[in-house]
């Protein structure tokens, strides 16, 4: 097993608790790519590692399949090293964050700071560019982008999503799509009956921000849901460093079922409204927040 490979197991299961995907979920090569941001061999490698472990079942000509989803809640690898891909990657970005690092940033300088080879480093560097907070430059080096690094950053970007998600709901080119709805509310009862106690930061911000990219989704706009996804890139790092809170996460949980009752009752205004007010909570919280 290779670090490589590990590590997409890793972030295969992340994604497995993240959708809370039941007994019999199809996994494909093809459906993960776009999530993992890698080719499809390595990938048949991670699920073959989780066909070993039993977590997934490999059927001959058809892929794998989700056999045990209890198995998921343990970690798809041994613990990892202090040089592993995800090791590095939270070092990062928790420097980042810290303010550690420069915004302009060579491949030799980060080998030597976190002693490991040019071909790791560039692992956990293709997945962040992959998230949007890095980017290579035209010669050499890389460039961290602008993240949401201050309250005043905070609150001008909840004032944004404000503007722009209630915007998407109201638009006469938005549409209800039951399937999307169904799977967000599947995914939000799963968190109100106490499954959010079993993910990680990480993997429950992924899991709201897929909820705000699938309203935003519907609207139609394929610029607004693009704008969605790249605030949600810019609060990441900044999420994943809050300790979370039972009151907060319910109280988050509850406007989302509720927004979500107002579509699958039709009405878009109501849902609007409550999106509106939903953020504007949040950015109030935010501003009082010790975040920074």
């Amino acid at each position: 097993m290779n670090e490589l490979h590990r590590s997409l197991a890793d972030r295969i299961i992340r994604h497995i608790r993240t959708s809370d995907m039941a007994e019999g979920a199809h996994l494909t090569e093809a459906g993960l790519q776009d999530i993992l941001g890698t080719s499809r061999q390595p990938i048949r490698s991670a699920l073959g590692i989780l066909a070993e472990q039993g977590i997934l079942q490999k059927v001959p000509n058809k892929g794998f399949f989700l056999c045990d989803p209890g198995l998921a809640q343990a970690d798809a690898a041994p613990p990892a090293d202090e040089t592993s891909d995800e090791a590095i990657y939270l070092k990062i970005a928790d420097e980042r964050l810290s303010k550690h690092l420069p915004d302009r940033v060579s491949e030799n300088d980060l080998m030597r700071r976190y002693g490991i080879s040019r071909l790791a480093l560039r692992r956990v560097l293709t997945r962040i560019s992959g998230e949007g907070w890095i980017e290579r430059n035209e010669g050499r080096g890389w460039t961290f982008a602008a993240l949401i690094d201050s309250v005043e950053a905070y609150r001008e970007c909840y004032e944004l999503r404000q503007v722009i998600e209630t915007h998407g709901l109201r638009s006469p080119s938005f549409r209800l799509d039951r399937n999307i709805l169904a799977d967000l509310r599947r995914r939000q009862t799963m968190i109100a009956e106490g499954g959010w106690q079993k993910l990680s930061q990480m993997e429950l911000f992924e899991t709201n921000s897929e909820f705000h990219e699938g309203l935003a989704e519907l609207s139609g706009n394929r610029f607004l849901l693009s704008s969605v996804q790249k605030l949600n890139q810019l609060r990441r790092l900044v999420e994943y460093r809050q300790t979370l809170n039972t009151d907060q996460v319910r109280g988050q949980n509850a406007e989302h079922m509720g927004i979500l009752d107002a579509l699958d009752a039709g009405d878009t205004g109501l849902a609007a409204d409550l999106m509106f007010a939903h953020l504007g909570k949040a950015k109030d919280r935010k501003a009082r927040a010790e975040m920074f």
